[in-house]
């Protein structure tokens, strides 16, 4: 604790002395303040680089919200995305050690990854997964809702992910292409993602105080908890998302003095402490445009800021006339901001404890404006809050019409959605009936089904004070032409023009060997009956003659499917003295009845 203290002292005495020194600084913090009572946010920390010294290290606000902990130069935050960089960085190192070329296919290197088609099969080489020009969309949800800690297995949903547009047409960000960078670099060098993180980056880079998951960051002293803004003024705690296998993508924690010798390696071409750590050649090429991301052109506010294309890892933009480096993170909870300028040999790294905050960007701007001696400096503060004031004017004069179509049901009772649904790009969920309501139940997530109209229903996500009503997302369950629930449509992915698709599997239930034992018999014809019978004390069969035999799987009381069947169904029905003599089988085809033999 002692030692935590004195290095919470020596940095803000350091930060003093240099904001009093230097005349690009003085005034800063009031700025800085004012930015965070305009945003709401419970802390952040700011470090600002010039050429290879750290001229300013300080936090702002607390760390931990609650107990009133102040954030500190040191302070651990999730960085999220701007952990990509350190990702394709791996690869760059690789490609100068003669393991791997950027124009080689990664199916080379990973030969279990394939993608929706063989246009991308053939095509796609590793410099697309670096610069998000695969034509794959995001697909978020697929490791958002359905986490995995295994890489491997969540790669492999790729093949199931559908491209909106062909490869090299357009720029779009994508994850899991940094999954697959990440684990191109396990299969060549042996080691997995994290050990070549720590070994490559940190070690060398003295970045003691950085990890590569949540299960570390809970165990680290002066670690930030995370926020939200609700209702555009309570401050409410947030739980930390545990990114498991999707690593590569965003799942360091750091501090802004770590982040700055990440930093100063970018701004020294490749080098630390005079040793180079990362080839020059290939930071070059990662700050070069590699790919056009939009026009982004001039808006007649800010003429002099424009472009956005993208690198490896790096958007790539103009700032009042300054070549800008940049990359920012959101991760639940936490946000950040990582930008230089390399002609001029300026960084600066903004963390913050605030979900989705635009706090990054309006401290980055207004260290930038200073940093860069504009003659234009813009009141960056004053912007966002009078865009506030506009946003929630439109808010309030735009009027919601409902799209529900009022004295509807659904078609099934509640009991008939319940059950597993699949997607192989995805995951599995399951749907409960409890308390006559629904509920969609993700590993780490759970949703309220709240009926719309006919089979539509709103997914409401399940919180700790309650169920969240302020953003519902639809989803429509679908019958197949018997009549039962088939599959589930829900709009996951904005780039395309569908929604994804849920297979319905009936939740199966155990049986015991009695009760199995009531249903064993012939039924129907006796020239050619149906027989059914127990296998393995413990599974119900039935065969037909000319037919295959078919597992039967137990999905309620007297009610079972058939395993290797889509839309058959059977329920033995019950007489008054608990007999069962009769079967009513549900086909695509129609419906019939046989009764025992």
């Amino acid at each position: 604790m002692k030692k935590i203290l004195i290095t919470l002292l020596t940095v803000i005495s350091i930060s003093s002395v240099f904001a009093q020194q230097d005349k690009r600084l003085k005034g800063l913090e009031k700025e800085l303040n004012d930015i965070l009572e305009a945003t709401q946010a419970p802390g952040f920390a700011l470090a600002i680089i010039e050429g290879k010294k750290i001229i300013y290290a300080k936090g702002f606000g607390y760390s931990d919200y609650e107990n009133k902990i102040p954030a500190d130069a040191n302070t651990l935050y999730a960085i999220g995305s701007t952990s990509k960089a350190f990702t394709s960085s791996i690869l760059g190192q690789l490609r100068q050690e003669d393991k791997l070329s950027f124009d080689e296919s990664p199916i080379k290197y990973v030969p279990d990854l394939k993608f929706f088609n063989d246009e991308m099969n053939n095509n796609i080489i590793i410099k697309d997964l670096m610069c998000h020009r695969t034509g794959l969309p995001r697909h978020d949800l697929s490791w958002y809702l359905f986490p995995t800690n295994n890489k491997d297995s969540l790669l492999l949903r790729v093949q199931h992910q559908e491209p909106f547009i062909g490869v090299r047409q357009q720029w779009y960000y994508n994850n899991f292409m940094f999954l697959a960078q990440g684990v191109i670099a396990e299969r060549v060098t042996g080691k997995s993602w994290e050990e070549n993180i720590k070994e490559r980056f940190f070690k060398p880079l003295g970045m003691t105080r950085s990890n590569v998951s949540i299960d570390e960051l809970e165990k680290s002293s002066n670690a930030a908890i995370g926020y939200e803004l609700k209702k555009d003024n309570i401050i409410s705690k947030m739980d930390y998302y545990h990114i498991a296998s999707m690593s590569p993508a965003g799942s360091i924690n750091s501090s802004v003095n770590d982040m700055s010798n990440w930093i100063i390696t970018w701004i020294n071409k490749g080098k630390f402490n005079d040793k180079q750590i990362l080839p020059e050649s290939y930071v070059d090429e990662a700050i070069s445009s590699q790919m056009v991301v939009s026009g982004a052109l001039p808006e007649k506010e800010f003429s002099d800021i424009h472009l956005l294309n993208y690198g490896y890892a790096w958007f790539l933009s103009s700032y009042k006339g300054h070549y800008r480096v940049e990359h920012n993170g959101n991760i639940d909870g936490f946000s950040a901001y990582v930008s230089f300028f390399p002609s001029d040999s300026i960084g600066v790294v903004v963390l913050t404890n605030q979900n989705n905050s635009e706090l990054p960007d309006l401290v980055s701007n207004t260290v930038a404006d200073r940093m860069l001696k504009t003659q234009n400096k813009t009141d960056w503060t004053k912007r966002f809050t009078d865009q506030k004031v506009m946003d929630k004017k439109e808010e309030e004069e735009v009027k919601t019409i409902s799209s529900k179509i009022e004295n509807t049901k659904p078609s099934h009772i509640l009991q008939d959605y319940a059950g597993k649904y699949s997607h192989p790009g995805y995951g599995e969920f399951n749907i409960t009936n409890k308390n006559d309501s629904l509920f969609a139940n993700f590993k780490l997530k759970t949703f309220y089904l709240r009926h719309l109209h006919y089979d539509v229903f709103e997914f409401l996500e399940v919180t700790k004070t309650g169920i969240d009503t302020t953003d519902p997302s639809p989803l429509n369950f679908i019958s197949s032409n018997s009549g039962d629930i088939s599959l589930v449509r829900i709009k996951m992915e904005e780039a395309l023009d569908h929604p994804i698709e849920f297979k319905y599997k009936p939740s199966i239930i155990d049986v015991d060997k009695a009760t199995l034992e009531r249903y064993v018999g012939d039924y129907g014809f006796s020239e050619n009956p149906m027989k059914i019978y127990i296998k393995n004390e413990t599974k119900l069969y039935l065969f037909i003659e000319g037919e295959p035999e078919y597992e039967l799987l137990a999905t309620d009381k007297h009610k079972f499917s058939f395993k290797a069947l889509e839309g058959f169904k059977l329920e033995f029905i019950e007489s008054d003295d608990k007999s069962l003599n009769e079967i009513v089988v549900r086909q695509p085809e129609g419906t019939f009845t046989v009764t025992r033999k």
